[in-house]
């Protein structure tokens, strides 16, 4: 299941919004060892501070084995703050029809189930739910940074990142930004790779209510 966690639910959901940050912690920092910003054990940056919409990929034990954060590109992104470089020189995406994803991560034990392409049905699974997103919000693409490794699993999944411009390295990182379709027929395809059907993606009907 992944569980969308808007603003004004963030609230309910304090526990499952710390085990993201620290999630985020033991990806970036333990594993990939980028430079990013930390508190503790924590993986917290000023996108944060936002407001953005989350989503969390929630194991059999309720557990947080996954997350996307998303913003609307109509503010600061990180693509348009802090990468700049990777826009080659073009203009950051403003529009509302398009949002951006951030702070991709899974952590999932080595025996995870496979989808097509030796993808994780997980990595599918959280694909699946940014899509689903996009659509309820009547998005065309989602813009996202990634490295070149994400961009290979992203075409092996039958979501191939339309490039922006080149890779730039960023620290031990090779970076490209680029857009991701949202429409029906990727979700499908998404599905069908994945090996599951129907939603993934669950909201809360009313957040706080008692």
């Amino acid at each position: 299941m992944i569980q969308l966690v808007t603003p004004d639910c963030y609230g309910d959901f304090v526990d499952e919004l710390h085990e993201m940050h620290r999630l985020r912690y033991r990806v970036f920092k333990e594993r990939l060892d980028w430079q990013v910003p930390t508190n503790g054990r924590y993986e917290i940056d000023c996108f944060d501070s936002l407001k953005p919409h989350y989503l969390l990929l929630r194991g059999f034990d309720g557990a947080v084995e996954g997350c996307a954060r998303l913003l609307p590109s109509t503010g600061p992104t990180m693509l348009g703050n802090t990468f700049a470089e990777l826009l080659e020189g073009k203009a950051a995406p403003s529009e509302p029809d398009i949002w951006e994803s951030s702070r991709f991560a899974l952590d999932l034990q080595p025996s995870t189930p496979k989808g097509a392409g030796g993808v994780a049905v997980a990595t599918y699974e959280l694909f699946a739910g940014i899509i689903e997103f996009g659509l309820s919000c009547s998005l065309e693409r989602i813009v996202t940074v990634t490295d070149l490794r994400m961009e290979r699993i992203l075409r092996r999944a039958g979501w191939p990142l339309e490039r922006i411009g080149e890779p730039h390295a960023i620290g031990l990182t090779r970076a490209v930004a680029g857009y991701l379709d949202v429409s029906a027929e990727t979700l499908g395809s998404i599905r069908r790779n994945g090996c599951f059907h129907g939603p993934v993606l669950w909201a809360p009907l009313a957040c706080g209510a008692t």
